[in-house]
């Protein structure tokens, strides 16, 4: 039975008692034992997986990945992951409603998250004093557009917060001119600027003559500029923070451009958090129905039609787990980037301090449905969780994951998404 420890009870005290007097009653020592993590980074690859390649052999805190299963490559990582199973996205299946809900919890704006994915809902809550609230970083997520099916994030309810495919596109808005050029990064910037309050002074004056809604809408596309506004003028970085080499050159929709992409985006995201540009920032990988075919892993068929293929079809089985393997060996190479890099705001390393979501948008890739979704969580001697552990669930409500990630970076909240669906934290994660 998984039990609630002394930090669970803490968190879960609820944002009135917190603020209460009550506060004060709780020891140094109690207060000292929960370290909030200081960042929070959100992983997402597509479409499901099938659980008995990935599971993990073991008891909670003896287990290990099996040879050749999905989680295999991140052995090394072993002592700083959670790995839970059996977490279900409830009353919801397949791959939009997944794609939706995921980082949401099914909220809207009446619900106490306010419909935000929880990436956005802790940008504004931790994220304000950053250059940039948030940051997201994708991997050719834009083939399709924008829609339920290829967006993750959402600022209000409805309002995507799309990510950026391009490195170089990336870069250029967190370092500046691409080649030394600060002539030409100086024009653009005035150009951007002047832009900002032209759009600005049209959505405002838009908003005095629409109805409640549309309204919360463009106020919601008027704090995103205003977080625009601050990216241009703060400060880079900062103090000793190392600069950062430009990504190369290339096509970065091409299909076999695809790991270069990755890679760049990865180093840019840990770059942005090692120097203080946000505390927020996600990393998605393609979209649910992903059509990427992972020829560098000598497979030659899409990744979604090999997320469905059935037992009996041994080799498209084989040839999917090649592709999620491949996705964890980049979520290893996330960790050993953050291991690698010093926390320059307290000591220790950047993982140390960052908890690291995993998360995906289906359970059994198979049937379509939402049941027993995996999600992988990753951090250090800081960042509120026990680590090192597999917690097993049986139908448990990943809001209520979302919930305690809410908990973990210092934000009390009773229940994230559908509260009519689950409210609380998670049991078993502190």
């Amino acid at each position: 039975m998984l039990r609630i420890g002394r930090r669970q009870f803490t968190a879960g005290l609820g944002a009135s008692l917190l603020a209460s007097p009550l506060l004060g009653l709780l020891s140094g020592e109690a207060r000292a034992a929960t370290p909030f993590a200081r960042r929070i980074i959100v992983f997402f690859t597509p479409n499901g997986t099938v659980h008995q390649h990935w599971r993990p052999s073991g008891t909670e805190t003896s287990f290990t990945f099996p040879a050749g299963s999905v989680l295999e490559p991140l052995t090394r990582h072993l002592s700083n992951l959670l790995v839970c199973e059996g977490l279900d996205f409830l009353q919801v299946d397949n791959h939009d409603a997944g794609m939706a809900n995921m980082l949401t919890g099914g909220g809207t704006a009446q619900s106490t998250s306010g419909g935000l994915s929880v990436d956005q809902f802790l940008a504004r809550k931790i994220g304000q004093s950053a250059r940039f609230q948030s940051l997201e970083f994708g991997v050719q997520t834009s083939r399709w557009g924008a829609t339920r099916s290829t967006r993750m994030s959402y600022s209000a309810p409805g309002v995507f917060a799309s990510p950026e495919d391009s490195p170089r596109n990336a870069f250029q808005r967190l370092f500046g001119a691409l080649g030394g050029d600060t002539t030409a990064a100086d024009k653009l910037l005035r150009r951007r600027k002047s832009m900002l309050d032209l759009v600005r002074g049209e959505l405002g004056d838009l908003s005095q003559r629409v109805g409640t809604e549309e309204k919360r809408k463009l106020e919601q596309h008027l704090e995103s500029l205003r977080q625009t506004e601050r990216g241009l003028t703060e400060p880079v970085a900062l103090p000793g923070c190392p600069g950062a080499t430009a990504p190369v050159a290339m096509d970065h929709m091409a299909n076999a451009n695809f790991p270069a992409v990755g890679r760049a985006q990865m180093d840019l995201l840990v770059s942005a958090l090692a120097c203080g540009m946000t505390r927020v920032a996600s990393l998605q990988w393609s979209h649910t129905v992903a059509p990427q075919v992972f020829t560098w892993a000598g497979v030659n068929e899409a990744h979604h039609e090999l997320s469905h293929k059935g037992d009996s079809n041994t080799e498209g089985v084989a040839n999917f787990i090649k592709c999620e393997r491949w996705f964890a060996e980049q979520f290893a190479y996330l960790l050993d980037a953050l291991k690698a890099r010093t926390d320059l705001e307290g000591g220790g390393t950047m993982l140390d301090t960052t908890l690291v979501l995993w998360a995906k948008e289906l359970g059994d890739s198979r049937l379509h449905n939402c049941r027993s979704v995996p999600f992988v969580l990753a951090g250090g001697s800081s960042s509120y969780f026990r680590f090192g552990r597999y917690l097993r669930y049986s139908g448990a409500a990943h809001q209520k994951l979302l919930t305690s990630v809410c908990h973990a970076l210092g934000v009390p909240i009773d229940t994230f998404g559908d509260a009519a669906r689950s409210t609380g934290p998670l049991d078993g994660l502190v």
